[in-house]
């Protein structure tokens, strides 16, 4: 076998995660009150638009979340036995091997030709010149004489077919499962998609899809032959490790999530109905956590958890295993520390509940605590759980930024937007400015965040019973 597979803790958390979703879309499907309330999530399109964005987002999540060891070149010694590289990579860094093997020296700008700063060059007729020498990799096919953009239009000439021939064959698509379902003919199910008048938004989830197989054509026609995004200090691609920056976000704003909704849910739902010495006790706890500079203790358990990773060096047979740790580790404390507020939300919520009519109805009958938490309070307050959890994500996922802005984020090791963006700040103050690293990071990351922004809103507006029966 010429690669090794390899689960790291996230990746299992991950596939994890998959699995769950898989399992509420199903259960929801089943549910007639969840069936109409995803449909009118669906009904908007720019939650139609903003959910394509987060699912090319978690495509590429995903796939840079299937790691491997390559096997390393047979020696002499035909019997000798199989050694495998200890470099994790995964199956997006094999979809990206041009980018992520092509590194230059130093900076370079977008579709560059020469290093971004001069160095000291041996001239053609003899002695010494100070100029920007060539690239090594990015614009290597080019003479002096040729011109770029009349090359990178030659390149470019074909993205738009092959962008209209993916979203084209999703229509086709999309369009028989319609007609079987409303039994009309495919050609009336394709004017209804285009005009915008089916019951969901598909419309805009085509366009979102024509943009990214557009974008996706793109970095496969030049990203061989340039540096589209521009390499950064120890040249390394922007547009690469802007891709696997992704998968980094992604984890912090889905595992810290669910690290923290069952303390949040069991506490504060406990909280609420049981009250007394129980309800004070959360109460107390959830109070001093508050209390407490968020920052400073994030920073606290990182240094302490970074300690016990740096004196247990055997418990790792990777740098990628070691840096998968903190992590993990980060997660977690992100979300031991950032759910008071659903806490409070639930509480809230349960106090309200628990004197309601059916509440009464069935603890009169009988009914024992266990079952009336399960059956009558948790599923209303679950509009609150889930609208919570999609407008926390993007908080999460500009939480990573800030904390490896200020070097208590991931590990140094692991590419991350606040690690792009930590690299970038010193180069700011350089004339001219080596804008590219930051740019990339912050476009990306608005792009993930405003969607899930979006999402959250739609989801909102069609979960909490308050705003339907305003109505």
């Amino acid at each position: 076998m010429s690669i090794q597979p390899v689960l790291l803790p996230t990746d299992l958390l991950v596939f994890i995660l998959v699995l769950c979703a898989a399992a509420l879309a199903v259960h929801a499907r089943r549910q007639p009150p969840l069936r109409e309330a995803w449909l009118r999530v669906g009904e908007h399109p720019a939650a139609m638009a903003s959910a394509s964005i987060l699912l090319v987002f978690a495509l590429i999540g995903l796939l840079d979340s299937l790691h491997y060891r390559p096997q390393l070149p047979p020696g002499k010694d035909a019997a000798a036995k199989t050694v495998y590289s200890s470099e994790v990579l995964s199956a997006l860094d094999a979809l990206l091997a041009p980018l992520r093997a092509q590194t230059e020296k130093t900076y370079s700008a977008p579709f560059a030709r020469r290093l971004f700063q001069r160095e000291t060059m041996e001239a053609p007729g003899g002695g010494q010149t100070r100029d920007f020498p060539r690239l090594q990799y990015g614009a290597r096919h080019l003479q002096d004489g040729d011109s770029l953009p009349a090359d990178v239009a030659m390149r470019l000439a074909w993205t738009p077919l092959a962008a209209l021939a993916v979203s084209g064959c999703a229509l086709l698509a999309l369009a028989l499962i319609m007609a079987r379902g409303r039994a009309c003919r495919p050609g009336e199910a394709i004017r209804l998609i285009l005009a915008g008048r089916t019951a969901l938004a598909w419309r805009s989830a085509l366009i979102v899809l024509f943009a990214a197989a557009l974008l996706t054509a793109a970095v496969a026609a030049l990203g061989p032959h340039y540096h589209m995004l521009g390499t950064d200090k120890v040249g390394q691609d922007v547009l690469y490790l802007s891709l696997k920056s992704i998968r980094t976000g992604l984890v912090i704003g889905t595992l810290t999530t669910l690290i923290m909704l069952p303390f949040a849910a069991a506490l504060g739902i406990a909280a609420g109905y049981l009250g007394g010495w129980v309800d004070d006790l959360i109460q107390y706890i959830y109070t001093v956590l508050n209390s407490i500079p968020s920052v400073l203790l994030i920073a606290a358990s990182v240094l302490m958890m970074q300690v016990m990773i740096d004196t247990h060096p055997q418990w790792f047979d990777t740098a990628a295993q070691r840096s998968d740790a903190r992590l993990l580790a980060l997660c977690a404390i992100l979300g031991i520390t950032s759910w008071t507020n659903l806490c409070r939300l639930l509480r809230g919520e349960t106090l309200k509940l628990r004197e309601l009519d059916y509440v009464q109805a069935a603890r009169a009958f009988g009914a024992s605590t266990p079952v009336i938490l399960r059956r009558h309070i948790l599923p209303n307050v679950m509009h609150i759980v889930l609208i919570t959890v999609v407008m926390d994500f993007s908080g999460l996922v500009l939480a990573e930024a800030v904390l490896s802005y200020v070097g208590i984020g991931v590990d140094p090791s692991t590419i991350s937007f606040g690690s792009m963006i930590n690299m970038a700040r010193a180069e700011l103050a350089r004339e001219p400015v080596v804008w590219w690293s930051l740019v990339s990071a912050f476009v990306f990351m608005l792009l993930l965040v405003l969607a899930a922004n979006l999402l959250a809103d739609a989801v909102r507006d069609a979960f909490d019973p308050r705003l339907r029966r305003g109505r």
